[in-house]
């Protein structure tokens, strides 16, 4: 808990500089991108498939439930196996699933994008209501199921090299969780750029609590000589 909330604002500072802002403005020029070249509404009419929906709906929940399940699982399996790597785990993906929803809430309630149409109608992937608070912090870009799901796995892949298979199963979740909503209740623009700014909430994170156990192995085993000697 202790590193949970000493890192949490430097973690959500870092997210913002240096070459970490680049990719923020990548987010942004894809989005421009692709509603301008009219790839979101085309995405969005070829994907109004009752199958194909209800294979991906599923996404919507799946990636609403699991991010407030799976830190206390962490914890609680941690700590009944006496297991740090995974407590640690469970702080931090706990903070990257705090970060994301807070950078995705952020950029939301400044664009204020209108969400896609229950039925058909007129192209809206156009349209953002610029300024603050347009548009809520519920819908709109980037999406807040896709960047909490990128950026608990882009942690996950970086805290557990091996076994390597944890952040593959951690990505497939995350990709299919973005697809699933740029299907549903997303533009597929917002899937994008949730995707990219997940990831590099991650990466930060994933960076900040690994060095911070490495610290903490390194400061042990120097006690250990220590103590031996």
């Amino acid at each position: 808990m202790k590193q949970f909330l000493y890192t949490l604002p430097r973690n959500i500072l870092d997210c913002f500089k240096g070459w970490m802002i680049l990719w923020h403005i990548i987010a942004i020029t894809l989005t421009f991108i692709l509603v301008t070249s009219g790839f979101d509404w085309l995405y969005f009419a070829s994907t109004r498939n009752p199958i194909l929906r209800s294979w991906m709906f599923p996404a919507v929940r799946i990636g609403w439930h699991l991010p407030i399940v799976l830190p206390p699982v962490l914890l609680v399996i941690g700590g009944v196996c006496r297991s740090a790597e995974t407590m640690l785990a469970g702080w931090a993906v706990g903070q990257a699933e705090v970060i994301g929803g807070f950078v995705a809430a952020l950029y939301k309630a400044i664009t204020g994008r209108t969400h896609p149409p229950h039925g058909a109608s007129a192209d809206m992937s156009h349209i953002f209501q610029f300024g603050f608070m347009r548009g809520g912090v519920f819908w709109g870009w980037p999406s807040s199921h896709t960047t909490i799901a990128f950026a608990m796995a882009a942690t996950l892949f970086r805290l557990f090299p091996k076994p390597r298979w944890v952040g593959y199963v951690a990505m497939a979740y995350a990709f299919y969780v973005g697809i699933g909503v740029s299907m549903t209740i997303h533009w597929f623009s917002d899937f994008s750029a949730g995707a990219i700014i997940g990831t590099l909430i991650g990466v930060v994170v994933g960076k900040s609590f690994l060095l911070s156990q490495n610290s903490a192995i390194s400061s042990l085993s120097r006690g250990k000589r220590m103590h031996a000697a």
